[in-house]
């Protein structure tokens, strides 16, 4: 007797399937250095609470009237992401302790014959920067807008689809921090500890700039800023995802698709102008983007036609003879 019978696997997600999988990787990732991971033991054990707890939800939510367990089912994705994202903060360092700036740094200059942030600080204005600051730490808004308007809508297939390639965007992304981890211009190019002087906003530039800041880790005033800074410049997940979130938008021809296009225009543009990526870091989130979509939508296409065979088995299995 399995603890999940064949024909419940049915009510799994290709999100279910990629989140639980990539849990189990970084689970084994952690038993392997966990010489160098500090609490591996307690990663690996939310991890696999977590690979229990989603097909767990997965069938509560089939029969349950309880919407807080439907809630639980559909956005559990959000805080996974997270999760999975601060993860891989106390992974990555650790087993891949040398930084791969060096290399992001001489491709922009061998593609572009210099650094195109240097480029773009030419055109630096209190307005401009503002602007563009607000705009990238509107990223998540902009994800979450898609979805809630989906949701609203009530179309569960997009819906569905579009999650699954943003959480498989998310964690492509995440393996390339893996194989290359880097911290970005700000660090490497120009002094960290002056860009409010360098680059400064007008009003809230700077309490934006903190909480990015924050959510990579970075305790605010600190001299060694570098050694908290989460390896995550290559390629650019900000790029990656605001394009994936513009071709669900428009795909599904959304309402909302005029405004996020002009959002992610500007908070792509951000990535380089506020020094957070290298322009490379750039061309590689669109590169993931391509690659996420094109096979994205074939693992989902092949896992539906997959789910619906074992429907019609258990079916064929169940009917009175």
């Amino acid at each position: 007797m399995t603890l999940y019978p064949r024909f419940r696997i049915t009510l799994l997600t290709t999100s279910d399937i990629a989140t639980m999988l990539f849990l189990i990787v970084l689970s084994l990732l952690n038993i392997i250095f966990a010489a160098v991971i500090p609490y591996w033991f307690v990663l690996v054990g939310c991890n696999l609470l977590f690979v229990f707890l989603i097909p767990f939800f997965a069938l509560k939510a089939k029969d349950s009237r309880l919407r807080v367990i439907k809630y639980i089912r559909d956005w559990y994705p959000v805080p996974m992401i997270l999760y999975v994202f601060k993860q891989t903060y106390l992974m990555v360092h650790p087993i891949h302790p040398q930084d791969f700036d060096w290399l992001l740094i001489d491709i922009d200059r061998w593609i572009f014959g210099g650094d195109p942030t240097r480029w773009l600080s030419v055109y630096a204005h209190p307005v401009v920067t503002e602007i563009l600051q607000i705009s990238y730490a509107s990223y998540y808004l902009i994800l979450l807008s898609v979805f809630f308007e989906l949701s609203f809508e009530k179309r569960h297939t997009e819906y569905f689809l579009g999650s699954f390639l943003v959480i498989y965007g998310f964690y492509l992304s995440y393996i390339g921090y893996f194989l290359l981890p880097a911290v970005g211009p700000r660090f490497t190019l120009y002094d960290f500890s002056s860009l409010d002087r360098s680059l400064p906003g007008i009003w809230a530039t700077g309490a934006l700039r903190d909480f990015v800041n924050a959510g990579e880790s970075i305790p605010k005033n600190v001299p060694n800023a570098i050694d908290f800074a989460q390896r995550d410049a290559f390629p650019s997940g900000h790029t990656q995802l605001t394009l994936t979130i513009m071709y669900i938008s428009f795909s599904n021809h959304l309402k909302s698709r005029w405004v996020i296009l002009v959002a992610g225009s500007l908070l792509i543009i951000s990535t380089v102008y506020l020094r957070y990526h290298y322009a490379i870091d750039v061309i590689a989130g669109g590169v993931f983007f391509l690659f996420t979509v094109w096979s994205g939508k074939r693992i989902d296409a092949e896992w539906r036609a997959h789910k619906k065979k074992l429907r019609s088995a258990e079916t064929g299995v169940h009917r009175p003879q």
